[in-house]
């Protein structure tokens, strides 16, 4: 059950930023009118050419509730949300929600996730159960979003529906037991590996209805290697968790 020392400290958002100066004002401002008062925003910053950080730090000036975080290099998403998840533990968050930065995820659905994420320990806003769907993509894209989704279940053997979402909130024990450190996932893979993780640690999961929309403007950051990764490290990451299980098990 959800324990009381995340009911009683203040929920962050991670916010990762590239290339995001177009959205990154609108998006803070979205969701602070969404979140309660005593919430918290990071945005976390790999060192984007197009003013991305300068807009985030005079955001940070302009916002007591906002805080920057800038990193050297472009990583992935796995480095940034990790880099960003330490921040928001360390400085106390009883919750912290991720997601994205260019309005697929609607604000609107952030009092749904966080009111979830009290009677579980990791909720999921997901496009694959009742009520939840794609808007915006062709029958190609969502036939592929919803295959990878099928195929990461099918190889991890869980039963959640969205595993490849990136709209979530996590009880801060999730990831206090989850090793940061073991996660090696960059691209969107990292999502599956922290649900997997999650499950594997006996933790909670609760699936959100969402309706997901495509970016409003700015580039997409998917490409051919992050599904490929995806492809390969999940088989691995499932032979992983049964080897753990085996010396658990043993010990």
């Amino acid at each position: 059950m959800p324990s009381h020392r995340s009911e009683q400290s203040p929920p962050w958002l991670v916010l990762p930023t590239y290339n995001e100066a177009e959205n990154v004002a609108p998006i803070v401002a979205a969701v602070l009118e969404k979140l309660p008062a005593s919430a918290r925003v990071l945005i976390v910053d790999d060192n984007s050419p197009d003013g991305t950080g300068e807009i985030a730090d005079r955001l940070a000036t302009e916002h007591e509730r906002v805080e920057v975080l800038h990193r050297a290099r472009k990583e992935g998403l796995g480095p940034a949300y990790i880099a960003g998840f330490r921040r928001a533990l360390a400085e106390g968050a009883g919750l912290i929600v991720e997601m994205d930065a260019d309005f697929s995820h609607d604000p609107a659905y952030l009092p749904r996730l966080l009111e979830a994420a009290g009677r579980a320990d990791l909720a999921i806003g997901s496009r694959y159960v009742p009520g939840g769907e794609v808007g915006d993509w062709g029958v190609a894209r969502r036939a592929i979003s919803r295959g990878g989704s099928t195929y990461a279940r099918l190889v991890l053997g869980v039963d959640v529906h969205d595993l490849t979402g990136g709209f979530k909130c996590f009880r801060r024990e999730v990831l206090e037991a989850i090793d940061l450190d073991a996660v090696r996932s960059r691209g969107y893979a990292f999502q599956v590996e922290l649900t997997y993780r999650a499950i594997q640690q006996g933790f909670t999961v609760v699936e959100v209805p969402i309706v997901f929309r495509d970016r409003r403007v700015g580039a997409s950051k998917m490409d051919r290697s992050i599904v490929l990764e995806a492809i390969w490290r999940l088989p691995l990451l499932r032979l992983r968790g049964r080897d753990g299980k085996r010396r658990r098990a043993t010990a």
